[in-house]
C-alpha cells in the first residue's frame, strides 16, 4: 500500500475541488434558462411519480416554484440560481477520505471477512492474534490476478482509473480488497446514493472515497456536475474506479456495450494537465470480477427476462438489500476455494496504446508514441475537443470489451450451467428463449453424459486460454468431468431460494432454468454457450473454430 497516495490528502483539498466544480460547470453553462428548466422539468416528473416523505414533498414544491417563475426572473436572478443548485449538486456528490479510517478498516477487513464467510477459519486464526489482521486468511477464498507487480510500480509514475465488470453490489468492497491485496493504493468510485441508506455501509464508503451518484436524477445540469467532479479529481491524481457498464450485468453475461460518459472525463482530464504544464498521464486499467455464485442473481436474471423490468435501472428490493441473504450467501461462497477471481488486465492509455511500467504509451507495433499527440490541434496546440474526445472514448470502449472478453475467468459454474443448458436446449420442443426455459424440472441428463459434456466444453475453453482470449484456472483445466460437476452442484446448493440442479437417482435434474440461464451466459460473449443476450444491434457472438473436430461441433451447434 501506498501510504504518499494522493488520497490521503483528500479532505485537506476538498473543498478547493468543489470550488472548481461549481465554477467550471456555471462557466460552462452557456443558456441557464435552459439548463435550469430541464432540471426543473426533470426532477418535477421524478417527484412526482416516486414515493414522498415529507423531504421529497417540500423538494418538490421547490422545483415546482422554481419552473413557474424561470420566466420571470432576470440574467442575474437565474445564474445566481444555477450557482446555488450547483454547488449543492457539488456538495452532495463530493466523496471523503479519513486516513484513520482507511487504517481502521484495513486492520478490521480481514477479520470481519473471514468470521462472515468462514466462521472456522477466523477459530484457527485466534489461536495466533496476529493472523488476525491479515489478509492471507482469505488467499484461497479471494484470489487476485494479473501483472500487478506492474500495476504496482505504474500507479507510482501516472493516474490509474479502475474499470471492472460489474455484477453485484458486492463488487465495491471485493475489489476495494482486491487493491488492499495487490499492494495498490485505494481509488475514488462512485456509489448508488441508494446504498448511503445503510448506517454501517454508509460511514465506511462515506469516509474511504466513495462520492455519491443519485442515479434517479436524470437531467443534463447533474451530469456535468458529476462528469466534472470526476475530471477534476482526475486531473489533481486521484486514482478512480469506475463501473462502465453503468449497472449490474441483468443478464450474468459480459458486458458488450460500455456507458462512456464518465470514462470521457479521463481525457479531458489529461489535456487539462498538459494546459497547466502538469502532465500526469493517465491509464486505463481493464479487470473482471468473477464469482461461482451471484449474490443477487434470482432478482437480477428475473428482471432481465421481464419485459417491464428491462427498463429499471436501481433495483432497491434484491438480495444484498436483506442481511440474511448477504451472511448465507458469504458464508456459503467463501466456504469454496476460489469463490472470486479478482483478475486485473494489461494497463492501456485514454486512446487504446499499451502502457508499460513507467506510463509510456506504445502502439500494435511497439514503438513509443506520445499521448500528448492524441490532443492537439493541427498547430501543435492542446485543445479541450469534446468531438474528437467522445471518438476516442468509443474506440477506448471497444478496447475495454476486448479485455474483458480476454480476462474473463472461467468458473465451474458457468461451464456446467452452459453443458446443462445446451442439453436443455435440445430436448426443448421448440428453440425460442422462454419455451426452453419453461422446462423446468423436466430433463434429467445422466450424470456420465453430463460430465462428458462438461469435459469437451472445457477443452475446448482451454483452446481459447491457450490462445489468450479467456482464462481458465488450474483446477478446471485438469480435473475430470465428475469432479467439475461435483463442484458445481456444492457451488449452487444451499444458497439459492430453489436448487439449480439436483441430483437424482437417474442423473442430474434441471430445475431452475432461470439461474441456470444466468449462468451460462458468462460464456455467452465468447461463442462458448447460448448467445440470446447480444445487446441490440448486435449480432449473437459465433462459436470460434476449434480445428476438424470443434468446428464440427460448433456448427452443429451441440457439445456431443
Amino acid at each position: 500500500m501506498q501510504d504518499d497516495a494522493p488520497i490521503f490528502g483528500f479532505n485537506a483539498a476538498r473543498e478547493d475541488i468543489v470550488r472548481t466544480v461549481v465554477s467550471r460547470v456555471v462557466l460552462s453553462t452557456k443558456d441557464p434558462l435552459l439548463a435550469l428548466n430541464d432540471a426543473a422539468y426533470h426532477e418535477t416528473k421524478r417527484l412526482e411519480t416516486s414515493k414522498r416523505g415529507p423531504e421529497e414533498q417540500k423538494e418538490l414544491g421547490e422545483w415546482q416554484k422554481l419552473a413557474r417563475t424561470l420566466s420571470r426572473m432576470d440574467d442575474g436572478e437565474r445564474r445566481q440560481k444555477l450557482v446555488e443548485l450547483v454547488e449543492h449538486m457539488g456538495w452532495d456528490v463530493a466523496g471523503n477520505f479519513d486516513p484513520r479510517v482507511f487504517k481502521v478498516s484495513s486492520k478490521l477487513l480481514p477479520p470481519i471477512v473471514t468470521y462472515l464467510l468462514a466462521p472456522r477459519t477466523l477459530v484457527r486464526l485466534a489461536r495466533d492474534p496476529r493472523h488476525l489482521v491479515s489478509l492471507s486468511a482469505l488467499d484461497d477464498k479471494v484470489r487476485v490476478e494479473g501483472p500487478v507487480e506492474e500495476l504496482r510500480e505504474l500507479s507510482r509514475h501516472g493516474t490509474a482509473v479502475y474499470v471492472p465488470t460489474h455484477l453485484s453490489n458486492m463488487d465495491s468492497i471485493v475489489f476495494g480488497y482486491a487493491l488492499e491485496r495487490a499492494g495498490l493504493p485505494p481509488a475514488t468510485y462512485g456509489a448508488g446514493k441508494n446504498l448511503f441508506t445503510n448506517p454501517v455501509l454508509s460511514f465506511f464508503m462515506h469516509n474511504l472515497g466513495a462520492y455519491r451518484v443519485d442515479r434517479r436524477i436524470r437531467h443534463n445540469l447533474y451530469k456535468d456536475v458529476l462528469k466534472t467532479y470526476s475530471c477534476v479529481l482526475l486531473e489533481r491524481g486521484y486514482h478512480s474506479l469506475f463501473f462502465p457498464g453503468g449497472t449490474r450485468s441483468r443478464s450474468g453475461g459480459v458486458e458488450r456495450r460500455l456507458k462512456l460518459g464518465l470514462m470521457g472525463t479521463a481525457i479531458e482530464a489529461y489535456a487539462r494537465t498538459l494546459l497547466a504544464n502538469r502532465e500526469r498521464r493517465v491509464y486505463f486499467v481493464p479487470a473482471t470480477i468473477n464469482y461461482l455464485i451471484t449474490l443477487e442473481a434470482e432478482t437480477l436474471i428475473a428482471d432481465f427476462l421481464a419485459e417491464a423490468g428491462k427498463g429499471r435501472f436501481i433495483i432497491e428490493d434484491d438480495e444484498s438489500s436483506r442481511l440474511g441473504r448477504v451472511t448465507a450467501f458469504m458464508r456459503k461462497m467463501f466456504d469454496m476455494q476460489g469463490a472470486v477471481v479478482i483478475r486485473f488486465g494489461k494497463p492501456i492509455d485514454p486512446f487504446g496504446n499499451v502502457v508499460d511500467e513507467r506510463c509510456r504509451s506504445f502502439d500494435r507495433r511497439g514503438r513509443e508514441v506520445d499521448p500528448a499527440s492524441y490532443v492537439k490541434d493541427l498547430d501543435g496546440r492542446v485543445t479541450l475537443d469534446p468531438v474528437r474526445d467522445a471518438q476516442y472514448t468509443r474506440e477506448l470502449g471497444d478496447e475495454i470489451c476486448k479485455a474483458y472478453l480476454r480476462d474473463t475467468v472461467v468458473l465451474e459454474t458457468h461451464v456446467v450451467a452452459a453443458a446443462s443448458f445446451e442439453r436443455l436446449r435440445r430436448a426443448s420442443p421448440a428453440g425460442d428463449l422462454f419455451t426452453v426455459l419453461r422446462q423446468r424440472d423436466v430433463v434429467v441428463v445422466p450424470r456420465d453424459d453430463l460430465a462428458k459434456d462438461v469435459v469437451k466444453l472445457r477443452d475446448r475453453l482451454v483452446e481459447l486460454a491457450d490462445r489468450g482470449e479467456i482464462a481458465v484456472g488450474g483446477f478446471l483445466r485438469t480435473a475430470s468431468g465428475g469432479d467439475i460437476v461435483e463442484r458445481a452442484l456444492r457451488a449452487f446448493a444451499g444458497y439459492h431460494a430453489s436448487p439449480v440442479l439436483a441430483s437424482r437417482p437417474d442423473g442430474i435434474a434441471i430445475v431452475d432454468t432461470n439461474l441456470l440461464f444466468y449462468y451460462q451466459n458468462r460464456l455467452a460473449a465468447h461463442g462458448m454457450a447460448w448467445d440470446v443476450i447480444a445487446p441490440p444491434g448486435m449480432p449473437p457472438a459465433r462459436p470460434p473454430v476449434f480445428g476438424k473436430t470443434g468446428a464440427q461441433e460448433a456448427a452443429q451447434g451441440g457439445l456431443s
